[in-house]
């Protein structure tokens, strides 16, 4: 699944594309049709993220938004007018005058009003690439929980748009271990995780892709290969699971934790 900065950077596309501009919409695969004929012809106001969730506001009384989220499947394609015949996998398609967009297999594609794109935000955690987004929403529960601080940094209702890389690679970054319950965080590693994810991911939407080494950390400045991973990006700890730390030569460890695998470094985590 997308993590957070993929849905900014796809918010940047579209509001760079198409932000202005009258837009033909459409659903090749039919399952957008009626709402997509309802949008036709209308401009696109702009586009927003929160977490793993774009929001499309087009213009007009109703104060419409397409919601998308694209799940473990969905994928985004732009390209260049004129627009190729659309497959039957294409949910939505917009086209304007130069660019169009083609959208697939996402887990939501809807149209919802104002107050229903409200209450998606007031369900999800702060982004930390949305900078009026509060830390401190995050923190409340952290500081209170039992749970591990692994699984609540996946937990979306409390910091939203971190996904499993991000996840453990701030830990390594910080020195965490994965399975500290939250209530065992202190509040400077808490501000100082944040700084991170925030400065991570703004790097994530820049490149287009996830890179968590530092500088001294890259394969020019160590003198090692390069990662060779169809995610791109240099990382720490990341599907290196059984390789050596980076660091201190220890075996990187995997386990599966809330359901995703999970990776850290024991001898730079410790318990």
């Amino acid at each position: 699944m997308p993590e957070g900065h993929t849905i900014h950077r796809l918010a940047q596309d579209h509001a760079e594309r198409f932000a202005g501009r009258a837009l033909r919409v459409s659903s090749p695969q039919g399952r957008f049709a009626e709402s997509a004929a309802l949008l036709d012809g209308r401009e696109l106001d702009t586009a927003e993220a929160h977490g793993k969730h774009l929001f499309l506001g087009f213009d007009g009384p109703a104060g419409d938004w397409v919601h998308i989220h694209l799940g473990l499947f969905g994928k985004y394609g732009f390209g260049p007018v004129p627009a190729p015949p659309a497959t039957d996998t294409v949910r939505l398609r917009l086209v304007g005058r130069e660019q169009y967009a083609d959208l697939r297999g996402p887990t939501t594609c809807a149209l919802i009003t104002g107050a229903e794109k409200q209450a998606i935000h007031e369900r999800l955690g702060p982004d930390p690439l949305r900078p009026a987004d509060d830390p401190d929403r995050a923190w409340a529960r952290i500081s209170r929980s039992r749970t591990t601080i692994a699984a609540l940094l996946m937990d979306q209702k409390i910091v939203a748009g971190v996904g499993n890389v991000y996840r453990a690679e701030v830990l390594f970054r910080h020195g965490i271990d994965p399975y500290r319950p939250g209530r065992d965080i202190t509040r400077a590693e808490w501000d100082a995780m944040w700084r991170d994810l925030a400065a991570l991911m703004r790097e994530g939407v820049r490149l287009n892709r996830i890179d968590t080494v530092r500088p001294e950390h890259t394969p020019e400045a160590m003198g090692r290969p390069p990662r060779v991973d169809d995610h791109g990006g240099e990382v720490y700890v990341y599907r290196r699971a059984h390789l050596p730390c980076l660091l201190c030569g220890g075996e990187i460890r995997t386990a599966d934790l809330a359901a995703r695998n999970l990776f850290w470094c024991p001898g730079c985590q410790p318990r």
